[in-house]
């Protein structure tokens, strides 16, 4: 069996209606199994644990930046655009804690219910994957874009968030009261629009699971880099690479504005492919500016 053909036999198994009991979650042992190009730290249910350096140092790579790095390596599908954004202009980077909303089917929604009870899980199921935030996360959730009887967080809930985690939220759905939600400082949160119903005729089929997000399968632990653009879903074995190729480009361009300003070089030469005599010229820079 090809492993393509085996992980989506996992994923089937721990998220799709079954005669045995429903898991809202999948095991520790699956979620490694589907980030196996991670080596570093995990959190106790699977998840990758990204530094929290690389993830603060991840706010200043511009979409672009971290784009060509992902084509790069083969991932060509990890961009979605087309949100609405509480605080315009603003950046979220964090760790993907998945949820995967559906359409009711009472009789599965009775099932995750009770395992739901088993779990030690609190209250209704809007709630429990709000629970499971830890500090750095990002909430991110395909609600399957319903609008009307859509939204499943208002300011309420987006407290508790923000509280936890220090971060917004990724919904590909609706959120409700706005205004109360845009006077939460950093919330930065990316979604399809609002509406002032609630839930409704919905459930949770999955927490920490694969969730599909417009062209993107994201993966808990995926780090997301959300700005004015879109949002990017970036791999976590791949954080640490993009964010030296995003300074390291950062660098060149301060460089070369610094070199066009003095009138060292044209335009061509620094848009161009760089002469031995500029990367000497860069690493000096780099040497006297590090020393500083």
């Amino acid at each position: 069996m090809h492993l393509r053909q085996y992980l989506f036999l996992i994923i089937f198994f721990t998220s799709s209606s079954l005669a045995i009991a429903q898991k809202v979650t999948i095991s520790k042992e699956t979620l490694i199994a589907l980030t196996p190009k991670w080596e570093g730290e995990r959190f106790p249910d699977g998840r990758p644990k990204v530094s929290d350096d690389l993830i603060q140092r991840l706010k200043s790579v511009t979409l672009e930046q971290a784009w060509s790095v992902l084509k790069g390596e083969g991932y060509t599908h990890q961009l979605e655009q087309g949100w609405e954004n509480i605080h315009a202009g603003q950046v979220l980077v964090g760790r993907v804690l998945s949820a995967q909303y559906m359409p009711l089917r009472p009789e599965i929604r009775k099932e995750l219910e009770k395992e739901g009870v088993k779990d030690g899980r609190i209250g209704d199921m809007v709630s429990w994957p709000i629970d499971m935030l830890q500090k750095g996360d990002v909430y991110v959730a395909d609600s399957y874009g319903k609008h009307n009887d859509g939204p499943i967080i208002g300011d309420n809930l987006a407290t508790s968030i923000i509280t936890k985690t220090g971060n917004g939220v990724v919904f590909n759905g609706t959120v409700r009261d706005m205004e109360g939600l845009r006077s939460i400082p950093g919330f930065t949160s990316f979604f399809r629009g609002s509406h002032p119903s609630y839930q409704q005729e919905m459930m949770i089929t999955g927490i920490n699971v694969p969730i599909r997000i417009g062209p993107v399968t994201v993966i808990p632990g995926d780090i997301v880099l959300g700005k004015q653009d879109g949002v990017m879903f970036i791999p976590p074995h791949l954080v640490e690479k993009v964010v030296k190729a995003g300074e390291l480009v950062q660098l060149k361009d301060q460089f070369g504005h610094q070199r066009l300003k003095e009138g060292k070089y044209t335009p061509g030469q620094i848009d161009g492919k760089w002469t031995p005599e500029i990367d000497k010229d860069f690493a000096t820079w780099l040497e006297t500016k590090n020393k500083k």
